[in-house]
């Protein structure tokens, strides 16, 4: 047997911006690298257990070390750390170390985060007695290519990885060809696609390196064409296959650097001025934001179609934190310019933990490339701990137990009818960003009010933001413009809904027709199509909304304690935890 442990996040890095860029907006420490953090295990080519930091220790998009996401894995698997054969980290910085001697800050960045050393440091501090030698660092973009090409099933396929950036680059093509990747052609951190999507993200008064989804869902409110001059200056299409962004190529000195000062500063000269995060968001902005999206859409178009055209692949493997944009993956699924698209679902700094497991697994020729399943890689909770977390509770819940799993979908899809909001907590979480069932906040996809309603009362966030379909696979053709049985079983790319049941389907329909659909197989995940079929029963569609269970600014929730305090800070009507029904008393 071998076991690899795959780690991402940089410890040490939001630590040593505080320390050498003192009174910055706090907005600005989000500005750099290292979030995410997470912990997969690859036991003799299989993934056994993955989970991100975020989801124990409850600092959402924690870049602290994933001991407890280590330890969970472990657990998972029965096995103890003197049973790993290696820790893979995903960041592999040792190639570049002389440039960062160039200057004393920059010398203690690498030594202090990026460094073998500093992880070494972090995996003594944590995971004592393990052997220094057994570590390893792995490249970022090889550790994203990694976490694609061996979870696509293909042999031969192209890979393709787009994020802010690596060690120094925003972009790196591959072609994978059985059992080996061959890097094309890299793409420079100064023509990043990704930061350029961030720092818009930025200047329209969202968070750095983590609200970039909302944007995404802002764009169908503007139109592209008022400002797809300026995005034309930032963004040029080369022809061999890259692209150039000269307005990141602005920043000299050092500090403008940290924080793309120069940059920022073009954007409130040549774009608008920068939004403060409490201002009402107007026109201008969703403008700005459809300009953006536009332009992101016809980088990737670009960038993928110029290397499916020189490799004639006509398969493609996508990660990397820019390959999570729905309606980007939309558009090139829909483009022709590919048979087939798959994106690795925990496509993030999350997902590079996988790949860098996967890779050194792959060195030692163990690798079965196979599609990855619907990625439920995390932690299930034992019925003594649902019991326990139940009974902690009691004064504040009433609780009604069922005898079977089909006594449980009647009752909710009763509810759902019945426009209830019923949070779903069942089986394995999900790893990656999106609740794909077992960790869900789910409602009547045909109700009018429903958006509006979970938006204000229950997720606590910007009412512009669109909702997800789960649907049957059996049904998805009928409700979207699909071929019948499309699998879709991520929520990672989006499609257009039928333009004859848009006013049917209001809660999950964006606002340029389009819905970032969820389909269910029975053998995906059982329960959670059982209850869309209960729910077809009652409402003659197989059909709901679904949202991650949380709300603003929290991680998905984990544990049966974590789901009973999130019902009950919420406007949840009630609360499904397996085969209990829990309502406020």
């Amino acid at each position: 047997m071998s076991a690899i442990l795959g780690v991402s996040g940089l410890a040490e890095s939001v630590r040593f911006k505080r320390a050498h860029f003192p009174g910055l907006d706090e907005r600005e420490y989000r500005i750099l690298q290292g979030f995410d953090a997470a912990a997969a295990l690859v036991v003799d080519g299989e993934v056994v257990a993955a989970a991100a930091e975020e989801r124990f220790n409850r600092n959402k998009q924690t870049g602290d070390f994933p001991v407890q996401a280590i330890g969970y894995c472990l657990k998972q698997a029965g096995l103890s750390l003197s049973d790993v054969d290696e820790i893979a980290h995903c960041f592999d910085y040792a190639p570049f170390g002389e440039i960062f001697s160039l200057d004393a800050t920059s010398a203690k960045l690498y030594e202090e985060v990026f460094s073998k050393q500093a992880l070494l440091e972090q995996i003594k501090d944590h995971c004592p007695q393990f052997p220094a030698e057994r570590v390893h660092q792995v490249g970022h973009h090889l550790s994203h290519a990694a976490s694609a090409y061996f979870t696509s099933g293909w042999d031969n396929c192209l890979v393709v990885v787009l994020d802010a950036m690596g060690e120094t680059q925003s972009g790196s093509i591959f072609r994978g060809s059985n059992g080996q990747l061959e890097k094309l052609r890299e793409i420079s951190a100064n023509d990043s696609i990704g930061i350029l999507y961030s720092l818009v993200t930025y200047h329209l008064g969202f968070d750095f390196n983590s609200d970039e989804y909302k944007i995404m869902g802002l764009a169908p409110y503007g139109d592209p064409k008022q400002f797809e001059g300026v995005f034309q200056r930032m963004l040029e299409c080369r022809a061999d296959g890259t692209v150039r962004i000269p307005i990141l190529r602005l920043n000299r000195t050092r500090d403008e650097r940290e924080n793309y000062l120069k940059t920022r500063e073009w954007l409130s000269h040549n774009l608008i001025p920068a939004r403060d995060p409490g201002d009402d968001i107007t026109q201008v902005h969703r403008d700005v934001a459809a300009a953006l999206q536009a332009a992101l859409n016809r980088a990737i178009l670009h960038i993928c179609g110029h290397f499916g055209a020189s490799t004639g692949m006509r398969r493609i493997a996508m990660a990397g934190g820019v390959a999570l944009n729905c309606s980007a993956n939309g558009k090139l699924t829909r483009s022709g310019l590919f048979d087939e698209v798959y994106v690795q679902p925990a496509a993030g700094d999350d997902g590079a933990a996988l790949g860098a497991a996967l890779h050194r697994a792959s060195l030692r020729n163990e690798i079965i490339n196979k599609r990855f399943p619907v990625p439920f890689l995390g932690p299930s909770h034992a019925s003594s701990e649902t019991a326990a977390a139940l009974r902690d509770f009691a004064g504040a819940i009433k609780v009604t137990q069922f005898n079977s799993l089909e006594e449980t979908c009647e009752r909710a899809a009763k509810m759902i009818s019945a426009g209830k909001v019923i949070a779903w907590h069942r089986g394995r979480m999900e790893y990656g960003p999106r609740a794909l069932g077992n960790r869900s906040i789910l409602a009547d996809a045909s109700n009018p009010e429903m958006r509006d309603r979970v938006n204000a009362m229950v997720k606590k966030r910007e009412a512009f933001r669109p909702f997800a379909p789960a649907v049957s696979i059996e049904q998805v053709h009928r409700w979207f413009d699909v071929a019948p049985m499309t699998s879709l079983p991520y929520m990672i790319a989006t499609v257009n809904v039928r333009e004859e049941y848009r006013a049917t389907l209001p809660a999950i329909t964006h606002v340029d027709g389009s819905a970032r659909v969820q389909t269910v197989a029975a053998a995906d995940n059982p329960a959670f199509h059982t209850l869309l079929k209960a729910v077809g029963r009652e409402t003659g569609r197989e059909i709901v909304l679904n949202t991650s269970f949380n709300v603003k600014g929290q991680p998905i929730v984990n544990t049966p304690r974590e789901a009973v305090e999130t019902f009950l800070g919420t406007g949840i009507d009630c609360l499904f935890i397996e085969d209990n029904l829990v309502v406020r008393a």
